[in-house]
């Protein structure tokens, strides 16, 4: 076997594996942008903790036929990037579409998300909710407001005991 043919084989199991250990992954046409606007997408992904790379689409083709995601081989059309996060699933599909907003050359064209494909559609709607940190950060607030408002309605109960025998 050459060294080319272990060489891409080597690229499609890294892409394959990636799918399957990625909590997310989005994919983007990334044409039209420049050198400047890919430095600050990178920059911003990075921050996220989000992996992003180029990849033939041949490649991504057998990678997503090794992990029967065989569905994303339709938006495989013209440059392909790819976005990967291990940990936070809304992470890519919410920086992805904050810059895509700002800046038209960057095309949304699907992604997988926890081992299925997701459409265009499901990751803009992903985007759209809030990360871990913000969940957890409503979900704590929810189980406070019924404590919160005893605690208020047991105050007012006091004060008004208070001025009643003063």
């Amino acid at each position: 076997m050459s060294k080319v043919i272990e060489q891409k084989q080597q690229v499609v199991s890294e892409i394959a594996d990636k799918f399957r250990n990625s909590k997310s992954a989005v994919l983007v046409d990334y044409r039209g942008l420049n050198v400047a606007e890919s430095t600050e997408l990178r920059t911003q992904l990075r921050e996220a903790g989000v992996e992003f790379k180029i990849y033939k689409n041949t490649m991504v083709r057998r990678a997503t036929a090794e992990t029967e995601l065989t569905e994303l081989d339709e938006v495989l059309v013209g440059p392909t990037a790819l976005a990967f996060s291990n940990e936070d699933v809304v992470a890519p599909a919410k920086v992805l579409n904050n810059f895509a907003k700002e800046h038209t050359a960057l095309e949304i064209k699907g992604g997988v998300v926890e081992g299925e494909v997701a459409t265009l559609e499901q990751i803009k709607d992903l985007a759209d909710l809030p990360n871990y940190e913000g969940l957890v950060s409503m979900f704590l607030s929810v189980l406070q407001a019924p404590i919160r408002n005893f605690a208020y309605a047991t105050q007012a109960v006091a004060d008004q005991k208070e001025e009643e025998s003063a």
